[in-house]
């Protein structure tokens, strides 16, 4: 058996069982990377709602972590359907709708309250 040096480590054919596609694999890692890029930028400020890099890594670019974070099985593709996309989206509209109608209810009653004086 032999194995073939490649510039990537974990090679990409291993990190490919983890997504099913090249496609797939890429989104993961770069929405993965970007997210670890942000957590390191937010250090500073003590805001501590991303989350930190899920292995230990002598990597420094976010988009290594996160491939070496993919082939250690931390993180993984959620498949979601379009229906499922759909209903979120409307769930959504429907929520800002009653934000707005509640806002315009609040605003029409101060405008018909009469001054205290």
């Amino acid at each position: 058996m032999t194995t073939d040096d490649t510039m990537m480590n974990p090679p990409i054919e291993s990190l490919m069982g983890h997504t099913g596609s090249k496609f797939s694999l890429v989104t993961l890692a770069a929405r993965r990377a970007r997210e670890i890029n942000s957590y390191f930028n937010q250090l500073g400020d003590g805001l501590g709602n991303m989350v930190p890099p899920q292995v230990s890594s002598t990597a420094r670019k976010p988009l290594s972590i996160s491939f070496e974070e993919i082939s250690a099985g931390k993180i993984q593709l959620v498949q979601r359907t379009i229906e499922d996309i759909v209903a979120e989206n409307e769930a959504a509209a429907a929520l800002e709708v009653q934000l707005q109608e509640a806002e315009l209810a609040a605003e029409l009653e101060a405008a018909t309250e009469p001054d205290a004086k």
